[in-house]
């Protein structure tokens, strides 16, 4: 069985601004094919629109195209394919972006994030059951995005990439927290493993870096430094745990050197840039643990001074999607924020954003004035 549903398809990627009108994403009615042995058909609620997408449609992650973007999504199942037991059709359902098999060296050694049949998978932008169920009026295949491809109104997942949401927790809120909360979070909580008393800094304030914010202020560190060039989003660090806000420049370090008696003990990097990165490994204090938890493009480098690495005992930790084991952690987070401790409203700056509006949308996100956008296909 078949059926069309409306996605938004990338079919170039572009550095060309503004994206409203070179249009990188058009939104097409497209073919959808239903769930096989092992998958599953969702209905999309909402999609947060993330740095990780603007940087498929800038180019700086290359991946193949034309693709049905977008990665960080919660909605309904609405049929099961043949050998699914682990979901029903109207269960609510928040994504992981990395669909983990379980049984691989890395699942049984508690890493799912470095599962080889998901990385595979997503590398190649098919679903782990090596299908594309995408195709264009043309009927030519259109490439998956991270086992999710969620700015369409329906999709098809693995269940493996899915985590029930409780029903007390807002469907279109609970988007964020399979990519935006579970990575930021994750870098403090399960990286970094900050405990109370710890000194953190977060540089970069999207949506990840406000979530290290909100998950350092929830571990008990003291103080928590919000690192950002846009004014406005230090003000939101602030409201969510933020004890300072240091605005990003020449003088950032030594603002932080000094808010901590010579560095703080763990510097989380959340933009995705080297400059932020050099600024995190600047900030953190000696036997500092430096978080990279950003994504910049592949070719980008940073310059490390060794003799402080080995001198001053720093650490740095890579960290994809909070090193997390989201059947565990989502639960955890989707409870912490039902119990007021986890305030991830903050994160959306804007809801129901139509899909038909989606370039314009990276615009506001390219441009920093926006932390997550929700669009509703």
């Amino acid at each position: 069985m078949t059926t069309t549903t409306t996605a938004a398809v990338l079919r170039r990627s572009t550095d060309e601004l503004p994206f409203a009108e070179s249009a990188p994403l058009s939104v097409e009615e497209v073919v959808l094919d239903g769930p096989g042995p092992g998958e599953v058909l969702m209905r999309i609620a909402a999609a947060g629109l993330c740095h990780s997408d603007l940087s498929v449609v800038n180019g700086d992650r290359p991946r193949p195209l034309p693709m049905v973007l977008g990665h960080e999504a919660a909605g309904v199942v609405e049929e099961v394919g043949a050998g699914v037991t682990d979901v029903a059709p109207g269960d609510r359902v928040v994504c992981s972006y990395v669909p983990s098999c379980g049984t691989c060296a890395e699942c049984a050694a508690g890493h799912p994030v470095r599962c080889a049949d998901a990385q595979a998978a997503n590398r190649e932008a098919r679903l782990v059951t090596r299908r594309r169920p995408f195709r264009d009026a043309s009927g030519a295949e259109l490439h998956h995005h991270l086992g999710v491809s969620a700015f369409s109104e329906l999709t098809i997942v693995s269940p493996r990439s899915l985590v029930p949401v409780p029903d007390e927790m807002p469907l279109e809120l609970a988007a964020v927290f399979g990519c935006a909360v579970l990575t930021g979070a994750g870098a403090v909580l399960n990286t970094a493993a900050v405990r109370p008393g710890d000194s953190v800094a977060v540089v970069g304030l999207g949506g990840v870096g406000i979530s290290a914010v909100m998950a350092a202020a929830l571990a008990g560190a003291h103080p928590v430094i919000a690192v950002d060039t846009v004014e406005s989003k230090l003000t939101s660090a602030l409201a969510v745990g933020a004890t300072h806000g240091v605005l990003a420049g020449e003088s950032a370090v030594e603002e932080v050197r000094e808010l901590t008696a010579g560095g703080v003990t763990v510097a989380v990097e959340a933009a995705g840039h080297p400059a932020a990165l050099a600024t995190a490994y600047a900030a953190a204090g000696v036997g500092g643990r430096v978080v990279v938890a950003g994504l910049p493009h592949p070719r980008h480098t940073v310059d490390v001074p060794i003799a402080s690495l080995v001198g001053e005992e720093k650490s740095i930790l890579g960290s994809y999607m909070g090193s997390a084991v989201p059947r565990r952690d989502l639960p955890r987070l989707f409870d912490l924020y039902a119990a007021g401790l986890l305030p991830a409203d903050a994160l959306v700056t804007s809801r129901s954003v139509p899909l038909d509006d989606v370039n314009a949308a990276l615009d506001r996100l390219h441009s920093g004035t926006e932390v997550r956008q929700l669009l509703v296909p």
